[in-house]
């Protein structure tokens, strides 16, 4: 069964003829599309995937518990930004390569002043990466190491040598998660997407700068203590965000809700 229900009039209103048939990309990027942004505006979403149980990750990683349509909403997802933000430790664990440009979006991108391919913009406080990573040595726009003023010298120092741009979003080591993404949109990064991990995701929640929350329910049960899909301390009052589409196939939800 492959279903799409639009909720707001935000997405398209489609109907999905044949059980069989895939979703085409030009399908999920008109329902994923990027509300239009006012000159000075910015927009950061979160793509996430949570078992039944609440689980973010089985065995440290999100990958058992995706599936091949939430791996084809990820790189919509990606194609549609100018830049993907991710924590060091997600990095670390999925083993992060550069963004790669697609045909298929091509034109897209291009109709929308976007670049070939989005940035990936690395929040990090030690700086505890392998600089010698493709991510950072091969890639087909910079990446950029976002990271606090007090942040390890020598360590910034590799980065810029590995052909990194740093960008400094916070006045001691740690990094200020609402000026991240400001001096991301001051470079022509408004179109923004947070992979995660939970850590940054509820780093982001706190600042109450999160728009868009692009969660994919996988039909599993992990049990166990994996992380949530967003962790830190919790917000004073609970941000509530409005559904704006509900997508369904082989039992997986995919979902989006917005800022009221």
């Amino acid at each position: 069964m492959r279903r799409l229900f639009p909720v707001t009039d935000q997405t398209p209103a489609r109907t999905r003829d044949g059980a069989d048939r895939e979703w085409s990309l030009d399908e999920l990027a008109d329902a994923y599309a990027y509300p239009e942004l006012a000159a000075d505006g910015h927009w950061l979403r979160a793509n996430m995937v949570s078992t039944l149980d609440g689980a973010a990750q089985h065995d440290g990683r999100s990958q058992p518990i995706s599936g091949e349509t939430d791996m084809r909403i990820f790189g919509t997802l990606r194609d549609l930004a100018d830049v993907v933000v991710v924590g060091a430790e997600t990095v670390r664990q999925e083993g992060y390569r550069p963004a790669r440009a697609r045909d298929a979006f091509a034109a897209r991108r291009e109709a929308a002043g976007q670049g070939p391919a989005p940035v990936i913009a690395v929040i990090t406080a030690s700086l505890d990466l392998d600089f010698s990573l493709p991510l950072f040595t091969s890639a087909l726009v910079p990446t950029l190491v976002v990271t606090g003023a007090a942040a390890p010298s020598d360590r910034v120092a590799e980065a810029v040598r590995a052909g990194a741009e740093v960008v400094v979003a916070g006045e001691g080591a740690a990094v200020d998660a609402a000026r991240a993404v400001r001096e991301l949109a001051d470079r022509g990064l408004r179109r923004q997407l947070t992979e995660g991990g939970p850590r940054l995701l509820g780093q982001f929640v706190a600042a109450d700068v999160l728009d868009e929350l692009c969660l994919t329910i996988s039909p599993t049960l992990t049990a166990g203590g994996a992380q949530r899909i967003a962790g830190g301390p919790s917000v004073t009052v609970p941000h509530r965000l409005a559904p704006a589409c509900v997508l369904e196939e082989a039992g997986f939800l995919f979902t989006s809700y917005r800022r009221i």
